[in-house]
């Protein structure tokens, strides 16, 4: 006779990403495919409300993209450590009958049941996060540049597409300075429709704001070899035209003065471009002072 006491219905959990500086690639959700979140719990007499479901809280490197499997529709991107996102939102708690008391019903025997939680396919994607990003064809040098100006191991061999993963390094710079430097799987004709590693390579070149073209001094033509890569980027997506572009011919301990002028009347005059050489270290300082200089670049 004391009128209603029925209280609300606690929310469902909600399903949250989470960047984290400490992840470096997506493996540890490889076998994690069905993520069920809890229901709230039923709010129960004295007005007491249901408590809420417990959220799960999926943590992700940074640079990874959360798309919508069905539409592909970009629902979150993750790009700073401790950045939270709610992706799928748990379904609203219902309300229990003391919510609808009035001065002319004071007795309602009726409740509003809770809402369902948002359910689906999802996809996530990683793309690298770094300052400089490599671009070349298999064999160009880059694992092996990387290795030497950073601490990262990449695998290195005598074959096309030793890198089947982007690697990442930080390149130590003066007065304990740095910056992120990433060996990128080898670009090959056609990579824009999917050869070779076609779009496994493109997607982490989106995040780079600079692009370092490495085409060794031994290929047959340097001009035509950066043509080619130049265009499978705008094929993949125009925007990436609008990068900073340098270009460092790898393998030059091999070249006489001669030689080098020969290389540098073939290549473009509005694109930057140093010799150097990882074997003998040949103009690796000069190439981070370079990469330095234009990172701290302020845009025009």
């Amino acid at each position: 006779m004391a009128g209603p006491d029925g209280g609300d219905g606690g929310r469902g959990a909600h399903i949250i990403l989470r960047g984290s500086k400490h992840l470096w690639t997506l493996l540890h959700l490889r076998y994690y495919k069905n993520v069920l979140a809890e229901n709230g719990e039923n709010g129960s007499g004295n007005n007491c409300t249901g408590r809420f479901g417990k959220d799960i809280i999926i943590e992700v490197p940074l640079g990874t993209v959360a798309r919508d499997e069905e539409t592909g529709k970009t629902e979150a991107e993750i790009l700073e450590d401790g950045q939270e996102i709610i992706w799928l939102k748990g379904g609203r708690g219902g309300l229990g009958n003391a919510s609808f008391a009035t001065p002319t019903n004071q007795a309602p025997e009726h409740a509003q049941p809770g809402l369902p939680g948002v359910e689906g396919w999802k996809v996530l994607e990683l793309k690298v996060l770094a300052d400089v990003g490599l671009v070349g064809f298999p064999n160009a040098g880059k694992s092996t540049l990387l290795s030497v100006i950073t601490a990262a191991r990449p695998k290195i061999a005598d074959y096309a597409f030793t890198t089947l993963t982007p690697q990442l390094g930080m390149v130590d710079y003066r007065d304990g300075q740095s910056f992120c430097m990433a060996d990128l799987p080898g670009i090959i004709e056609g990579a824009a429709e999917g050869k070779g590693l076609g779009h496994r390579f493109l997607r982490h070149i989106e995040r780079n704001p600079v692009l370092l073209f490495l085409i060794p001094a031994d290929s047959k033509d340097h001009a035509e070899e950066f043509r080619i890569l130049v265009g499978e980027l705008e094929k993949y997506n125009p925007e990436l035209l609008h990068k900073r572009f340098i270009i460092a011919i790898s393998k030059s301990d091999m070249l006489d003065e001669e030689l080098k002028a020969a290389i540098a009347s073939e290549l473009p005059t509005n694109i930057p471009h140093l010799f150097i050489s990882s074997a003998t270290q040949q103009g690796l300082v000069e190439l981070k002072d370079f990469l330095w200089k234009v990172l701290n670049e302020k845009p025009s």
